[in-house]
């Protein structure tokens, strides 16, 4: 597809739909907020005052203060940086990683496509959170055993999506003709065949940003996560959990609602790139 044909099916998609359109911007704010959230928070997310314990939602405090008397806004801003960092990191490295792999197991076939195969198998033979938990207990629960825990249940999906990609396409006429110019296959993998199946493999990391946020928030929930006083959504639903009977639902529905907002955004945004990749899927 050309520049001018890109830019025009964009636009299609964007008057077409305009929840995705209203998703992106949405998520472009989000990463704004991330990016300059720490400078631009009203109140030190760390800071406890206990004459503002459980306080409700007021002017100074838009989204009221926590148990520990602690500014929920501050503490819901801050954390946005947090959240997408690991999922932006954990997506990343799945990525790259799984589209490698897969890469090789759909060009080489054989005993390399048998052996990445049952390593698919085997991190798929156990319940994807499940495993995420017990590497994260195992290694411990800091960020970066979080970005790889989900990293590694996100694998297979990158793995073998790759696969069949590149075995569909590595008898096309111009990776013969490639082949015949001397090329080695690695030299066809990274130079013709991998850059060829890029766009949609980045179609299948959009939509699971918001898996792998969701990922995240759910080992803090239950205490596997980045350690308190850590602004975090996960640490923070956890914390107000416990107040939902008594009446306090700011101290959760704040930070959830940031959470269910950026999964929504990605999800979304995953199936207007879908969209803008593969013209065929438009009605």
């Amino acid at each position: 597809m050309s520049d001018d044909g890109f830019f025009a099916q964009a636009r299609y998609l964007a008057t077409r739909n305009r929840l995705t359109f209203v998703a992106l911007v949405v998520l472009l704010a989000l990463v704004a907020l991330a990016l300059v959230g720490p400078w631009i928070a009203p109140w030190d997310p760390l800071h406890t005052d206990v004459r503002l314990t459980l306080a409700r939602p007021s002017a100074n405090h838009p989204f009221g203060a926590d148990a520990l008397g602690r500014d929920i806004l501050s503490r819901v801003i801050v954390a946005t940086r947090l959240d997408i960092v690991m999922a932006l990191g954990a997506v990343a490295l799945s990525f790259a990683l799984g589209t490698w792999l897969g890469a090789l197991a759909g060009y080489f076939g054989g005993w390399v496509d048998a052996l990445i195969g049952r390593l698919m198998d085997t991190i798929m033979a156990f319940p994807l959170f499940v495993l995420a938990m017990g590497i994260v207990a195992a290694l411990g629960n800091s960020v970066a055993n979080i970005v790889l825990a989900t990293a590694v249940i996100n694998l297979p999906f990158y793995a073998r999506f790759a696969r069949a990609e590149i075995a569909a396409r590595r008898g096309l006429a111009y990776v013969e003709a490639a082949r015949l110019a001397g090329h080695s296959g690695v030299a066809l993998l990274f130079r013709h065949l991998i850059p060829n199946i890029l766009p949609i493999m980045t179609v299948q990391a959009s939509l699971n940003l918001g898996w792998a946020i969701l990922n995240a928030a759910g080992l803090s929930f239950i205490g596997l996560g980045v350690r308190p006083p850590t602004p975090e959504w996960g640490i923070m639903v956890s914390e107000g959990a416990s107040y939902i009977f008594s009446g306090e639902w700011w101290t959760f529905a704040f930070p959830g609602f940031a959470l269910v907002l950026a999964v929504f955004c990605f999800n979304l945004v995953g199936d207007g790139l879908r969209d803008l990749v593969d013209p065929r899927t438009r009605t």
